[in-house]
């Protein structure tokens, strides 16, 4: 006789995931819908729209910024101002991890500061596992800080992106990092696809970490649509997991979505696996501690 199914538990109230500064990372100020932070050496301003308050910090703060970005749409396009000669990148660090900030053609700096709250929750998590070596899935990885932290931890890492270049720019951080002989497999290909591959083979993975955007493109002109295509590869992912698996990470990046829809769905797609399902959203908090901007929403199963 099968054992019983068992719903993941759901917990009954969001959480607001909080990074705090790191040594090489701090919100300084924000408001008037733009924050000042500082990244390494370099003090940069960025437009956010939802900092509907004053700033705290005189004007001259926020003029001695080495980077200011001027959006040029509402989505996330628009071109860099500098005070000095422009940087292609510059080392950064969190934890053991290192990586490369750049001033990137999309207002963001080659990685994205709020999830160092899921780096946190990522890193214990791998080091309290026993047994065999965990095999993690990193889909929509970016420039790989995530895949180096889990590395680092001691997971076997498939990282998965569309880019060239962005996977490019995530084994340039391994280097940094010195984690080039970790198990980190680099691979340049639509998410979709290779899960849906991944699922045919009967490949099975610890734990998965899905952080996808709200519109992209594959390397073949494959159109990914977060609240069309979601849903699907949500249910493929829960087909990768493993009898021992561990965890699902589901974040993402729009504005009409929710901790509590994410959660939604995980619980619909991991029934009969147990374990919990919490949700809520990731924000970065301001340098005082008592003002904080929400970022992105996200929902994480484990057990």
């Amino acid at each position: 006789m099968s054992p019983p199914q068992t719903a993941p538990e759901v917990a009954a109230q969001s959480e607001v995931m909080r990074t705090t500064g790191w040594t090489d990372y701090a919100l300084l100020d924000s408001g008037g819908g733009r924050k000042l932070e500082q990244y390494g050496p370099y003090k940069v301003v960025r437009p956010e729209p939802q900092c509907l308050w004053t700033p705290r910090l005189p004007a001259s703060a926020w003029d001695g910024a080495d980077a200011v970005f001027d959006a040029t749409d509402e989505e996330d396009a628009g071109r860099w101002r500098f005070k000095g000669k422009p940087v292609e990148s510059w080392p950064l660090g969190w934890g053991e991890v290192k990586f490369h900030g750049r001033f990137t053609a999309f207002r963001h700096l080659a990685f994205f500061p709020e999830q160092a709250a899921n780096w946190g929750w990522l890193d214990a998590k791998l080091r309290g596992a026993t047994g065999p070596q965990p095999r993690v899935l990193n889909l929509f990885g970016y420039t790989g800080v995530a895949s180096l932290v889990m590395a680092a931890a001691g997971a076997a890492v498939t990282h998965v992106d569309a880019s060239k270049k962005a996977v490019a720019w995530a084994r340039e951080n391994a280097e940094l990092s010195g984690l080039s002989d970790r198990p980190i497999r680099w691979i340049v290909e639509d998410a979709k696809k290779y899960v849906a591959r991944e699922v045919r083979r009967g490949s099975r993975y610890e734990g998965i970490i899905l952080d996808p955007p709200k519109y992209g493109r594959g390397p073949d002109g494959q159109v990914w649509r977060l609240f069309e295509d979601l849903p699907e590869l949500a249910a493929q992912c829960a087909e990768l997991l493993s009898e021992n698996s561990q965890f699902l990470v589901l974040n993402a990046y729009a504005e009409r979505i929710s901790g509590a829809a994410l959660a939604g769905l995980l619980a619909e797609k991991l029934a009969g696996r147990g374990g919990r399902i919490e949700w809520g959203e990731l924000a970065l908090e301001e340098q005082r501690g008592d003002r904080a901007i929400g970022m992105s929403f996200y929902a994480r199963w484990s057990r």
